[in-house]
């Protein structure tokens, strides 16, 4: 396995998808209380495409400190939804770096994000912030993840796939 190197191109590729990541997430996206509809996803992906586990976590995580801490609606932190971050860039890192972007691996992961961070965690952070109880507040969220889970599979699907944005991000498989 090839070690990355974290030269000035790499961190650029990195900061500007992390920028992409936080105006998905705070500008261009529904927010609820209970849920968000957006396509912060996408950012995440690309750079656990482009650069491994470790580096999308990382990433995922500045990028939920620095928007919270910029543009937060409510100015708190809580550091569920960090690891959360962490965690879905991890995961999008562990299945889509340096492997074949196959429909059935980006379904995977996207199943894996859905189920254990977004369902899981994230709903367990919702419920301690807002002390709404967990089974009130899952159907919205279940309703939520069934219909972006296809949109999440398709836009990486074919992200990782267009030979434009390959060549952009200098993709490799």
């Amino acid at each position: 396995m090839k070690k990355l190197k974290f030269d000035a191109r790499t961190i650029s590729k990195i900061s500007l998808l992390m920028a992409l990541d936080i105006i998905l997430t705070r500008f261009v996206s529904i927010q609820t209380p209970i849920v968000r509809i957006g396509f912060g996803f996408l950012p995440s992906a690309m750079i656990g495409m482009l650069f491994g586990p470790w580096a999308a976590g990382i990433a995922g995580a500045l990028t939920d400190i620095a928007g919270t801490f910029l543009f937060g609606s409510s100015g708190i932190f809580f550091p569920g939804f960090t690891l959360s971050a962490f965690l879905g860039g991890f995961i999008y890192g562990v299945f889509l770096h340096n492997k074949p972007k196959s429909l059935w691996r980006v379904s995977l992961a996207v199943l894996v994000i859905t189920i254990f961070v977004n369902l899981g965690l994230n709903t367990l952070w919702v419920y301690m912030l807002t002390e709404e109880a967990a089974l009130a507040i899952l159907p919205a969220r279940l309703i939520q993840n069934a219909v972006l889970m296809p949109i999440r599979i398709a836009v990486i699907y074919f992200v990782g796939n267009n030979p434009t944005i390959r060549k952009a991000m200098q993709l490799k498989d």
